[in-house]
């Protein structure tokens, strides 16, 4: 049973070790602390990482497991698995992260936050901690993997 899904275990598993790296270089880069202003545009950019792993992911599972041929299903099904995967690990890359990475990410982005008045000092404390990370990074994982699933599907596929 595991080896059926041992594709998606190694991707899904990929995934978050790349989302560790990106967080180090964003912290590397100051994003989490003199260039937290611009920490919400540039985090985006994670998403060309996050789809070519999606990409690399479906062409190995279709490769290595359907023997070359897949359907859109098979792939999309193997995507959301992945991302099922990635929102296991989620509470774990998560405290990584905001614990050992960049601890001071929370404090630093609640000062930008209450100073640049986007939010008053409560609403940036209640969005602005490991709890509530580790909630988006559940929901998110399998939000944006399904959805990107999904999409990279259509490409992928080559059997009817």
């Amino acid at each position: 049973m595991l080896k059926k899904y041992s594709i998606e275990f190694k991707w899904g598993t990929l995934f978050a070790i790349m989302s560790l790296a990106w967080m180090f270089v964003e912290k590397s880069v100051g994003l989490h602390d003199v260039l937290i202003h611009k920490h919400a545009l540039y985090t985006n950019f994670v998403a060309i990482p996050s789809v070519i792993i999606y990409v690399f992911a479906l062409l190995d599972k279709r490769k290595n497991f359907f023997g070359g041929q897949i359907t859109y299903m098979q792939s999309f099904l193997s995507g959301v698995l992945i991302s099922v995967v990635v929102a296991v690990l989620s509470p774990l890359t998560q405290t990584i992260c905001f614990q050992g990475i960049t601890p001071n990410y929370f404090e630093n982005a609640i000062a930008y936050a209450i100073s640049s008045k986007q939010m008053s000092e409560d609403v940036a404390r209640e969005f602005f901690n490991l709890e509530n990370y580790v909630i988006q990074g559940l929901f998110g994982a399998i939000v944006m993997g399904t959805l990107t699933s999904a999409i990279v599907s259509i490409f992928i596929r080559n059997k009817k």
